[in-house]
């Protein structure tokens, strides 16, 4: 039998507990898990490239015993095709609510469409997690709140300096 990959894409500006968590559920359905950071033109990211990689990197490594990955982003280039470079069978994506699911379902056709052989699976946020999103992270560090219980301490540290730097936070 050969072996089962998989991708789970993302900005990761920053990466979360909640990516965090997927990324553990993920790696336990494939034999590798290869994700890879995006570059998605209609968001504005707090954070280069190179800072989302190395953090989520970082956050990642303790999966490594457990084959995940983060290889070169997703830059200007379709998921499926990502996905067939990494000779992925499945796509993972995560949904915390319904509203995300509209968004993913159209997304989930049109590579359905384009590959037909990568199959993707959603998978729901734990319940703890179901809230968290990127952007309410950095909205509530630049508002000066504790979010500790959201992202690792390495990743808290780099968006209180990144605000900083910004002269964005209170």
């Amino acid at each position: 039998m050969s072996e089962r990959i998989g991708v789970y894409p993302g900005t990761f500006d920053p990466i979360t507990y909640g990516h965090m968590n997927l990324v553990e559920r993920a790696a336990g359905l494939v034999d590798r898990l290869v994700i890879g950071v995006a570059v998605n033109q209609h968001k504005n990211s707090l954070f280069s490239l190179e800072d989302r990689l190395a953090m989520t990197e970082e956050a990642v490594d303790k999966y490594r015993a457990k084959s995940v990955i983060v290889v070169k982003p997703l830059i200007d280039e379709l998921l499926v095709n990502f996905a067939k470079e990494n000779k992925a069978q499945v796509i993972f994506r995560g949904l915390r609510a319904v509203s995300d699911f509209e968004y993913e379902f159209k997304m989930c056709v049109m590579n359905r469409r384009l590959e037909e052989d990568i199959e993707t699976v959603f998978l729901m946020a734990s319940e703890k997690h179901q809230f968290v999103s990127s952007v309410f992270v950095k909205e509530i560090c630049q508002l000066g709140g504790d979010i500790s219980t959201f992202v690792t301490p390495a990743v808290a540290e780099r968006l209180i300096a990144r605000y900083k730097e910004l002269g964005k936070i209170k």
